[in-house]
């Protein structure tokens, strides 16, 4: 069986065809592949919840801040409007989250965890470590520090 186009090592034939470029050593690949890797990880270990990482994120973000505005939201879980509308849509639809009017301002809708959506997030906060902890166990402690903190830099540069 041919080894899988994805999996293959880059071959010297292969750097010297594209002028040295090897797509496996490229940050943008690499980042994408081990971005699937972790997704992966999330939904098997995110199990009976059923959510996704953004609706994760979003999720934790509410019961962490106690309330935000769904623009509020989308900037603390770095997601665009279109994308935070869509996990506010289903987070609501299955009341992890309500919404309110701001008390100060009628055009603006405040989103919260509901009694549920925080009791969901308590029950699944082991699953969330244990899926952080399977996403980097490649790496040693000292690795796990440097990777961390050298992302960090990056997501926010």
């Amino acid at each position: 069986m041919a080894p899988d186009l994805a999996e293959r090592e880059t071959t010297t034939e292969d750097e010297t065809a594209l002028g040295g470029y090897a797509l496996a050593r490229q940050v943008g690949h690499l980042l994408r592949r081990a971005h699937q890797r972790h997704v992966a990880i999330f939904q098997e270990g995110i199990g009976a919840a059923a959510l996704t990482p953004m609706q994760w994120a979003a999720l934790v973000t509410l019961v962490r801040d106690g309330q935000a505005s769904q623009n509020q939201l989308g900037r603390l879980t770095a997601m665009d409007p279109a994308t935070i509308q869509g996990v506010a849509r289903r987070l609501l639809a299955r009341g992890l989250i309500a919404r309110a009017p701001h008390p100060a301002d009628r055009r603006i809708s405040l989103l919260a965890a509901t009694p549920a959506g925080v009791a969901l997030v308590k029950a699944t906060l082991p699953a969330a470590v244990a899926i952080s902890e399977a996403t980097l166990a490649p790496l040693n402690a000292d690795e796990r520090r440097t990777f961390l903190q050298l992302l960090q830099r990056m997501a926010f540069a």
